[in-house]
């Protein structure tokens, strides 16, 4: 529509109304171009630029409006090693401005899981981003403190483990509520 109003406004010189809610009509703008001796569906036969010979096929062209848009690659470009953290959950901080971490959204998780890249997940949403060491009583499963559980009064079974702060905090958060989420450990020969 935007190429058969402009090609016609060239040669009438004058403006058309080419949104899709009013205006000029496809057969009015195409009639225009028929009354100057151009093709009704404003095609035309071209030549090409390095042989010179005329192309063996009609091609659909016409003056076009662009704009040239102000963002810029240079504007926009972030990347980042290590930085500040929250502190309420030790995750990156969010947004270029404030130097945040690249955000790996669920989207983006979904697609990784899908593809089966365990690895890359882990690294993404635990290792680069809020990795924690926590001591987990192997016996009733609670968190510990220093090699110590203090539900048991004992250190004998407490592993350490590694696991995202805000899952951590979360577990905290639910015991706080009296809800105990408790940890299942097993061996890597075990499962």
């Amino acid at each position: 529509m935007e190429l058969l109003g402009s090609k016609a406004g060239v040669l009438e010189g004058k403006f058309h109304y080419g949104t899709a809610f009013g205006g000029d009509k496809v057969c009015d703008l195409s009639e225009d171009l028929v009354k100057h001796g151009f093709n009704y569906l404003g095609k035309d036969f071209v030549t090409s630029g390095i042989t010179g010979e005329p192309l063996e096929a009609y091609i659909f062209f016409g003056p076009i409006y662009y704009q040239k848009l102000k963002h810029m690659v240079l504007d926009k470009m972030h990347a980042r090693a290590k930085g500040p953290r929250a502190v309420l959950t030790r995750q990156p901080t969010e947004g270029r401005s404030r130097d945040g971490g690249l955000r790996l959204g669920e989207m983006e998780r979904d697609c990784l899981i899908g593809y089966g890249a365990s690895m890359l997940l882990l690294e993404r949403l635990m290792i680069s981003s809020d990795a924690f060491e926590v001591d987990v009583c192997g016996e009733c499963g609670l968190l510990g403190y220093s090699g110590w559980c203090e539900f048991c009064k004992s250190s004998r079974h407490v592993s350490t483990l590694k696991m995202p702060y805000a899952c951590k905090l979360l577990f905290q958060e639910l015991q706080s509520m009296n809800i105990v989420p408790r940890l299942s450990l097993k061996r890597y020969n075990e499962v």
